[in-house]
């Protein structure tokens, strides 16, 4: 079924966020007196979801907002140094381009991701950021919403489990990346709609007919 809005997370997603995190996770816990990750437990961290990781660090879930304020901040100062994935801007605009309305919902704020983005905003009709006590469904939800599309017909594409799960939870497709935070096995394990190896797969898939048109468009600029 051919989707009408697709909602984007950003790190790990859009951003290629990282190796950014793993530069200054360690000096968030020592700041909030959680268990600093080891080099050698990164692949197995990448496996699981996001309450075992919380769990497997020991990070008091009290800690979650002022850890997420300070992680915002963070970001805000590093933004220059987290650029987006080649080719995220060719695929967004070819989406926009197509009809399909664009959605980004991230716990950064949207500040930080207006930046990050920097001229591929203004191709979002929707933003819901900051942190959620309630979390992605919540914003799902909100977003779909304010689209007007019915849920069959919107698809999230993430990079971690918790993106697979939050989509099943209002009952609409999910999308996995490879590049990102979550291993790629273990989103397959939970038997996303679609998985993505690489970024031009999402223009392939969710907006097959304008690649059919552009192969045949070079395809005749050839024969000429």
């Amino acid at each position: 079924m051919p989707y009408s809005l697709v909602i984007f997370d950003l790190d790990g997603t859009l951003a290629d966020s990282f190796p950014w995190f793993l530069r200054i996770i360690n000096d968030v816990a020592d700041h909030f007196g959680f268990r600093r990750v080891r080099d050698e437990e990164i692949e197995e961290l990448r496996h699981a979801s996001s309450r075992e990781i919380l769990a497997r660090l020991e990070v008091p879930l009290w800690k979650l907002p002022a850890i997420a304020r300070h992680a915002r901040r963070l970001k805000a100062e590093a933004a220059a140094d987290i650029a987006l994935f080649a080719g995220v801007e060719a695929m967004l605009r070819t989406l926009a381009d197509n009809g399909v309305q664009l959605a980004l919902v991230t716990s950064d704020s949207e500040a930080n991701a207006r930046e990050k983005l920097g001229p591929a905003a203004s191709l979002f009709a929707h933003f819901d950021c900051s942190a959620s006590l309630f979390g992605k469904p919540a914003k799902f939800r909100r977003v779909i919403r304010r689209a007007g599309v019915e849920p069959g017909k919107v698809i999230a594409i993430g990079d971690e489990v918790r993106d697979i799960e939050a989509a099943r939870g209002v009952g609409i497709a999910c999308g996995a990346v490879c590049w990102g935070y979550a291993a790629p096995a273990a989103l397959r394990a939970l038997g996303p709609d679609h998985v993505f190896e690489r970024m031009e797969e999402i223009t392939s898939t969710l907006c097959p007919g304008a690649v059919a048109r552009m192969s045949g468009a070079i395809s005749g600029n050839a024969d000429r």
